[in-house]
């Protein structure tokens, strides 16, 4: 193919911080990005070249999306496979990853079954509707993590269920359809950002470790501190997951390292994700880069790791009662305040000062307990094989409990 600059036009249906990222990565390029997102002046509007405001589903602002761009592709799972598939079809341009690999992700249950019957190790899983059909489960598999079908993220849709007992109210919790899946006793989490090019390439960043507490990803080592043979047979598990998915496109490939060294699948994301974001230092070619190349059907860029990175991620920490004070009078006291307060990150300059340090703002605007409101990466570019991990991971962790969104 013959590139020329300026370059093309793409679409992207979500404006969060992927979406800002991905414009951020676009414009080296002299690639242009339009996001699709409801909310007005959403994170990615400051740096991409256009913002059209309207809902994931939304069949005229998709229309509207696919008319001004040379293709689609989408930062987040509530994006619409059949509105999306209409719209390239309409008016000629191209969506990756494929709209049919995003309605099978978008169903953990499906997700699962397709992996599993592509003879992919994952977890134990089990359709489940009632109460007592999940206590039967929880005997049988000596508890579970009982998922919501659809719509679950950073924790959210994932409940626990150690005994029976528990059952009832887990399923109060979920709402909807769920599955449940073996409570695995794991060594640690692991992630492979895995990559689909043109001509059916695939190439894999280096393996990083995952760090979660209640269920929200809080920090990611790479390359991860797991044995050689864990590491060989992720790299080999994440390479057959990108056989089974379809369209051109990053994903991130979440797995389990249990107790015996066994390497199961955990979940897909067919995008770039927050397990990969110490590509922006750490790695040759940013997984937001290697995206936009991808989609656009561009040669992609090497993912060696040039650094060892540690990211960790920026958490709303905001007081209670500040948050309440940020509320409308008449939510105070209804039982619905939803802890919300005006996003001012304190004590950068902490940051700002340290020679290893790199800091990524999402730019939003309110901040509630436990949401991604940034991230930063140290890297050791002195590093040798005798790098040490845990140091670097302190560091990192120093950086970040300097932060504060709290008041002086």
């Amino acid at each position: 193919m013959s590139i020329t600059l300026p370059g093309p036009t793409l679409g992207v249906v979500g404006g969060g911080q992927l979406g800002r990222m991905l414009a951020e990565a676009a414009a080296p390029l002299g690639v242009d990005l339009v996001v699709l997102d409801p909310t007005p002046d959403c994170p990615a509007a400051p740096v991409a070249t256009d913002q059209i405001v309207g809902d994931f589903d939304d069949a005229d602002a998709l229309d509207e999306l696919a008319a001004r761009v040379d293709a689609l592709t989408f930062e987040i799972e509530l994006a619409d496979p059949d509105r999306l598939a209409a719209a390239s079809e309409e008016h000629g341009v191209p969506v990756h990853p494929d709209p049919g690999t995003l309605e099978t992700i978008q169903d953990k249950l499906v997700q699962k079954e397709a992996l599993a019957d592509a003879g992919i190790p994952v977890p134990e899983f089990v359709a489940v509707a009632t109460a007592e059909g999940l206590e039967r489960v929880v005997e049988e598999f000596g508890g579970v993590m009982l998922k919501a079908r659809q719509g679950g993220y950073d924790g959210r849709g994932n409940v626990p269920v150690e005994t029976p007992d528990e059952a009832a109210d887990a399923l109060d919790q979920i709402g909807g359809a769920a599955m449940a899946e073996e409570l695995l006793d794991f060594e640690r989490e692991v992630a492979v950002m895995g990559l689909k090019g043109a001509d059916g390439e695939t190439r894999t960043y280096p393996v990083t470790e995952t760090v979660h507490r209640e269920e929200i990803l809080r920090e990611s080592v790479s390359p991860a501190r797991a044995d050689d043979a864990v590491v060989a047979e992720a790299e080999s598990v994440a390479r057959d997951v990108l056989d089974v998915l379809d369209g051109r496109g990053v994903y991130g490939i979440e797995l389990f390292e249990t107790r015996e060294g066994e390497v199961l699948v955990n979940e897909i994301a067919p995008r770039p994700h927050n397990s990969g974001h110490w590509t922006i230092e750490g790695a040759r070619t940013s997984q937001f880069e290697n995206h936009v190349r991808a989609v656009l059907g561009w040669p992609l860029g090497p993912t060696d790791l040039v650094a060892p990175a540690v990211t960790v991620n920026v958490l709303g920490d905001v007081h209670e009662s500040r948050a309440l004070v940020s509320q409308p009078e008449s939510r105070r006291d209804s039982g619905d305040v939803d802890e919300r307060g005006a996003a001012t990150l304190r004590n950068v300059e902490s940051v700002l000062d340290a020679p290893d340090a790199d800091l990524h703002w999402y730019g939003k605007d309110d901040v509630y307990p436990l949401r991604k409101m940034g991230h930063l990466t140290v890297t050791d570019r002195g590093a040798t094989d005798e790098a040490d991990p845990d140091a670097l991971l302190s560091r990192a962790r120093e950086l970040r409990d300097g932060l504060t969104f709290r008041d002086a």
